[in-house]
């Protein structure tokens, strides 16, 4: 039988009966498919294999531990046969074909009159392939198109009259992480790929907002330092709005949702307003844009733990010694107050500092100094946001950090060491 001679179709077999004749391994597999398609399901073979018999036991289904007769096939609607026996399974086919029954015959593809594709279900799609009776190639093929909905390589996102209510609106708030479209967690891009509404920040993976489809609606509310053109309590109103107008809403963060981006107030007021929110963590910038610059947050002998803020007055109650990280985000603008907050508070001058800007963005720049010098090595490189400041003990470890950093006597190098800027440019 050719491939030609096959015409693609579904079964709605909710409430029919069928039959599946044999009760190995193989009929088990497709008595769960049909079970699940909640098919009224009559099984016939003198013994069943344990993941048979406890469907049976549970009383999913009506078991006949006897061999197979041909009235058995009478009144059903569709037919399994997978003894393991040719024979048994040829007779199974012909007494089905001689009733006008669709059978499926485990042992023969060719004399089969039915085939049974390889299935996967993403979200609510169905994926089922044949491939000309060859199983393990069906398989293959449903992997990588389930992985490439999955992914949000494919597109997944209904078609649909806004507003009708046939589909509740919904929002997900989606961490797209540093900026990078690679760093975007694989349910994020699917839930972006979904999305009839994409509310996107400044910052995150912006590339990814030029795959979607052309009616996807982008509303931008993204803020900069000390400029919040779109103000938080307008972006929970129009996240409910959106929503409750049959929208899939996804809200598109920088970084984390619940990493200092305000995350908890939006997914608090969705609730508030009887709207299902999903919160999709991403890769925080706070620890990846370091990693992106080689400096990691801990370090066996430099650092057991470290501390994020936005503002130098929150610095006095982090602890000030070099073995503890402190991580600014959004901290350029005050970064010589910073600078001075952590010296009061007992940091030596001495302490390595990094800076590193558009992390994992072609125009990435890396600048390394010390408590005592980084603020005018920053103002004179013209360091800007977005950024990262990384201070403490870890900064050596940097490939970019100057070797006189790495030695053993640091810690009485002059805090007039020699200003460093390094920059690194990734390519795309």
């Amino acid at each position: 039988m050719a491939i030609q001679d096959i015409y693609p179709t579904a079964l709605r077999l909710l409430g029919r009966p069928v039959l599946v004749v044999g009760a190995g391994p193989v009929a088990a597999r497709r008595t769960k498919g049909l079970l699940d398609a909640g098919a009224r399901v009559t099984v016939v073979a003198p013994a069943a294999c344990p993941a048979l018999a406890e469907l049976a036991g549970a009383g999913l289904l009506n078991w006949e531990p006897r061999p197979y007769r041909a009235s058995d096939v009478y009144g059903v609607w569709f037919v399994q046969t997978a003894t393991g026996d040719a024979a048994v399974d040829a007779q199974v086919s012909a007494d089905a074909e001689a009733q006008r029954i669709w059978c499926v015959n485990a042992s023969d593809h060719e004399a089969s009159a039915a085939w049974t594709p390889a299935v996967a279900v993403v979200d609510d799609v169905k994926i089922a392939v044949n491939a000309g009776g060859d199983p393990r190639r069906a398989m293959a093929l449903r992997d990588a198109v389930a992985t490439a909905l999955a992914t949000g390589d494919l597109p997944l996102r209904r078609h649909r009259v806004p507003g009708t209510g046939a589909t509740p609106g919904s929002v997900a708030l989606v961490g797209g992480g540093p900026g990078d479209t690679g760093l975007i967690t694989v349910r994020g891009r699917r839930l972006l790929g979904q999305a009839d509404v994409v509310v996107a920040d400044r910052l995150g993976p912006r590339e990814l907002l030029a795959e979607l489809a052309p009616d996807v609606r982008v509303v931008e509310v993204g803020k900069t330092p000390g400029h919040h053109p779109v103000p938080q309590s307008e972006i929970n109103r129009i996240l409910v709005e959106e929503a409750l107008q049959g929208h899939r809403v996804v809200r598109l963060k920088g970084g984390d949702p619940y990493v200092l981006g305000r995350g908890g107030e939006e997914a608090e007021f969705c609730r508030q307003h009887g709207v299902e929110v999903e919160v999709v963590s991403g890769v925080t910038s706070a620890i990846s844009v370091p990693a992106a610059a080689g400096i990691p947050v801990t370090h066996r002998g430099l650092a057991k733990g470290f501390s994020v803020v936005t503002g130098h007055e929150e610095l006095s109650e982090v602890p000030a010694r070099a073995d503890h990280t402190v991580i600014l985000l959004m901290g350029v603008g005050q970064l010589r107050d910073s600078a001075a907050s952590l010296a009061r508070a007992g940091l030596p001058l001495q302490t390595p500092v990094g800076i590193v800007e558009n992390g994992y963005l072609p125009n990435q720049r890396v600048t390394i100094g010390t408590l005592g010098t980084i603020a005018d090595q920053a103002e004179a490189a013209g360091v800007a946001n977005p950024a990262v400041i990384v201070i403490g003990d870890v900064v050596r470890v940097s490939p970019f950090a100057p070797s006189h950093f790495k030695t053993a006597d640091y810690s009485t190098t002059s805090p007039n060491a020699p200003r460093t800027t390094k920059t690194r440019v990734l390519t795309p």
